[in-house]
């Protein structure tokens, strides 16, 4: 599984870019997860996009447990990380 986050070339924002879509694909070939978005959002009209594993293992601070938990979490909010602990 995959998730998709595309960014436009934006002058007015600071950063210089602004996000346009997040989507969660349920494929595993990258490859044409790449072809749809290279046609879709192209370069040349100021995209750009990153592919994400959407489900990545983390290891649980207090317990040593391994466990998947989606890339974006908070780290605030990830019991791999001793802010979720001390709250």
């Amino acid at each position: 599984m995959y998730t998709v986050e595309v960014y436009k070339s934006d002058r007015r924002k600071k950063s210089g870019e602004r996000f346009v879509i997040k989507t969660d694909h349920s494929t595993a070939d990258r490859d044409a997860i790449e072809t749809v978005y290279n046609t879709k959002y192209p370069a040349a009209k100021g995209y750009r996009y990153e592919i994400h594993k959407t489900m990545v293992v983390r290891r649980n601070l207090m317990s040593g447990n391994e466990y998947e938990e989606r890339y974006d979490t908070p780290i605030y909010c990830s019991p791999s990380s001793e802010t979720y602990w001390s709250m």
